[in-house]
């Protein structure tokens, strides 16, 4: 599948399932901002993953204009313990690196569940994506963003709550239109 499109679809998951139901308040900003960068990581080796995540740190280093990276993983990691392996390696890298403190990873599957979660709970949709990505955002600028926002604590419960009111059916069908359209 060609780069464009999996960046479109994630595109219009940022913009239907992100922004629509809020479950990112300053996503909105940078998408309308072109502070996302996307990159598609189609090498399927564990190690070539995992240098694609300090290269994304190298490259947030030199270009301050791009605010956050989305790394995405189409060919790899469709098993959700596999994606749970290299998060857990990235995070650790990350830290090995001295980016720990710098940059944050934020994780995305499209079978992902919370711990003590069923399968089939809404909730865990609000960290489902169209394909497995990990999403490194600059800790500077999460701690401003939040100094704003009122009770930044509660936005995981909101968005759990949200997603449980629109359930699981509704949630899957904004994330199975982006997966089948060719430009939103």
């Amino acid at each position: 599948m060609q780069s464009s499109r999996i960046i479109s679809q994630t595109e219009c998951w940022i913009k239907s399932v992100i922004i629509e139901c809020n479950f990112c308040p300053f996503a909105k900003r940078e998408l309308e901002r072109g502070s996302i960068r996307y990159r598609v990581v189609t090498d399927k080796a564990l190690d070539a993953c995992l240098h694609a995540v300090i290269d994304e740190c190298v490259f947030l280093d030199s270009n301050n204009t791009t605010e956050t990276t989305l790394l995405i993983f189409p060919n790899t990691f469709s098993g959700f313990d596999d994606y749970l392996q290299l998060l857990e390696m990235a995070q650790q890298l990350i830290a090995q690196q001295a980016y720990e403190g710098i940059y944050q990873l934020a994780s995305f599957h499209p079978d992902y569940v919370f711990e003590n979660s069923e399968a089939d709970d809404a909730a865990n949709t609000t960290n489902r994506s169209p394909y497995p990505m990990l999403h490194l955002i600059r800790e500077a600028s999460i701690e401003k963003a939040l100094a704003d926002y009122p009770e930044p604590e509660n936005i995981p419960q909101r968005n759990i709550k949200y997603a449980r009111a629109l359930g699981l059916d509704t949630m899957k069908a904004k994330l199975d239109a982006c997966m089948h359209s060719e430009k939103k």
